[in-house]
């Protein structure tokens, strides 16, 4: 009886590390712990990523603002007495800021 629950603890344990292992291999904890090791590759990933989010957040806001704009132009086109007003006070203010 007593070999039997030995054997059945064994058996669980493996079970218990195979599982472990695959959770570890899934995670790519080997890969990640290779990276943290070459400083250099670290930083180079880093790099890129970095560039890559601002070249995106530039794409984002160019977007976004020409919406925006769009939508200005539809107002003014509509010739809402208060929005359009408001919108040509701005306009007059850019051009008198930028000069003759």
């Amino acid at each position: 009886m007593e070999r039997h629950s030995q054997n059945q603890l064994l058996i669980t344990l493996q079970d218990k590390i195979n599982e472990l292992a695959l959770g570890m291999e899934k995670m790519k904890l080997a890969e990640y712990v290779r990276l943290l090791e070459n400083p250099r590759r670290l930083m180079y990933v880093n790099f890129i990523a970095g560039v890559a989010r601002g070249v995106g957040i530039a794409v984002g806001f160019t977007i976004l603002g020409a919406l925006v704009l769009y939508f200005l132009k539809i107002l003014v086109m509509l010739n809402l007495p208060l929005i359009g007003g408001f919108i040509a006070e701005i306009v007059r203010m850019v051009q008198s800021n930028i000069g003759p």
